[in-house]
């Protein structure tokens, strides 16, 4: 029987091989030359793709859970891939206790939030060193990696981190949409995961609370979670102002982000009582440990 194959149209777009030989080549891990070598090992050994470029010495173990991942829609990166900071664990050590504990905040997340209709949440601690930005940054990756159309926005108009952990330097941001001078195409699609965005602070303003304060950020908020399904924002540490407690008004829900033998316990409990009676719904606290 003759199979013939497909032209491509404009009504008829090509399809992306998902097979682990088209993502190994498409990645780059290995040449059309060396797949017509690893195809032949495969036919005459009986195995699978994947295991016949091993064996040739082609890839590595490391490439095979790579490219198994992006079949399964969960991308990550190899150490030193990409421009990205070693510290986004949720990149680079998916697999790692890290993460797996990340995941199960995400569940938890889920569940109490955004399982309820609500897309947005505002991530806040106490002291500037609490880790805060790097909880955020790695959180959003593994939401996005869940399937959710997420969006990280640097809402630390005072020591923003995002730009530095996702490689975004130079980029106009949340201060300068709020102040009329950019768009939504300020936002940064991370193309090495299919459904994650970031906002990076911007230019940093001489009046951080009062821009944050504006109307203008509700609206922005509103337009946000209409592209969106999570959009987590990373806050200044409390300790520096009161720009969180805006936003996080404007989100509804926080979560507390404590470090284990520096966050008192005595400022969690003064900061939970000052969200509530904004009316701002805390959601949980994660203790985070380095």
């Amino acid at each position: 029987m003759n199979h013939a194959m497909p032209v491509p149209n404009a009504a008829t777009p090509p399809t992306r091989d998902s097979s682990i030989g088209g993502l190994l080549l498409e990645s780059g891990k290995i040449t059309p030359e060396n797949a017509e070598r690893v195809l032949r090992m495969q036919r005459e050994l009986g195995i699978r793709f994947g295991e016949a470029a091993q064996r040739l010495g082609l890839i590595t173990e490391a490439d095979i859970q790579q490219v198994l991942a992006r079949q399964f829609d969960y991308p990550y990166l190899q150490a030193n891939e990409g421009k990205f900071s070693a510290e986004l664990v949720a990149a680079y050590q998916p697999f790692s206790p890290q993460v797996e504990t990340l995941r199960a905040i995400r569940s938890q997340l889920m569940l109490r939030w955004f399982a309820t209709g609500r897309k947005s949440l505002a991530v806040i601690s106490i002291n500037p060193d609490d880790g805060a930005a790097l909880f955020v940054a790695n959180l959003a990756i593994v939401f996005s990696q869940l399937g959710e159309q997420t969006l990280l926005v640097d809402a630390n108009l005072r020591a923003p981190r995002q730009h530095e952990l996702f490689d975004l330097k130079g980029r106009q941001g949340l201060s300068d949409m709020l102040a009329g001078r950019a768009e939504l195409d300020a936002i940064a699609k991370i193309d090495s995961f299919v459904d994650l965005s970031v906002l990076s602070a911007g230019t940093l303003p001489p009046n951080p609370q009062e821009l944050l304060n504006r109307p203008a950020f509700g609206a922005l908020n509103g337009r946000l979670e209409s592209r969106y399904d999570a959009v987590l924002y990373d806050m200044p540490a409390l300790a520096l102002g009161s720009d969180g407690l805006a936003i996080a008004a404007r989100a509804g829900g926080a979560l507390l982000i404590a470090r284990k033998n520096k966050t008192l316990l005595a400022d969690l409990n003064t900061v939970s009582r000052q969200l509530s009676s904004t009316g701002v719904k805390v959601v949980g606290s994660v203790l985070v440990d380095f």
